[in-house]
């Protein structure tokens, strides 16, 4: 954990991300960067850097989203599952909603609420640059705020583990 406070930082909601005229009255948003620790992952296409800096969960991961696919199926939400077989260019249960040479911006509207992850790459930030994974989440109903304060702790530490592990990786 000590490592990953050292790698892993909160950032400000930077202004340049495409997502940020979502910022304001949203029900989450943060952000969380690190610096890119290889000039492979400077140069990186974006749908491979965010599938890397994605697909680096922890196992856990894995069992809360099964216990959360078992809770959300009673209320109406779509499971990981229902995402992941929609139409259209995904990566995992994030259906992509643009692609730029640095920034990937993903995402999923559901009754519930609607959400955006900005992948936003600053090559100029350190020796091989930095990647700022930013969120944002706008609720339409009771069960979306819910479901927001139920979440809230697991998405920060999801995140935040993610990022440490892709970067101890080294990104390649």
């Amino acid at each position: 954990m000590q490592e990953m406070n050292n790698v892993v930082r909160a950032v400000a909601l930077p202004p340049s991300a495409g997502i940020a005229p979502l910022y304001p009255g949203s029900n989450l948003a943060d952000a969380y960067a690190v610096d890119l620790p290889t000039e492979q992952a400077r140069r990186m296409d974006m749908q491979g850097l965010a599938r890397l800096l994605l697909g680096s969960q922890p196992g856990w991961t894995r069992k809360l989203m099964v216990l959360r696919d078992a809770i959300v199926a009673r209320f109406g939400i779509q499971t990981a599952r229902q995402m992941e077989a929609k139409p259209g260019k995904r990566i995992g249960i994030f259906r992509i909603f643009a692609v730029s040479d640095d920034e990937i911006i993903l995402g999923e509207d559901d009754s519930h609420l609607d959400f955006r992850i900005s992948v936003l790459r600053e090559r100029d930030a350190g020796r091989h640059g930095s990647v700022t994974i930013s969120s944002v989440v706008h609720c339409h109903n009771g069960v979306g705020r819910a479901y927001i304060v139920l979440i809230r702790p697991f998405h920060k530490l999801i995140v935040r583990r993610s990022l440490a592990r892709a970067v101890k990786g080294g990104l390649a």
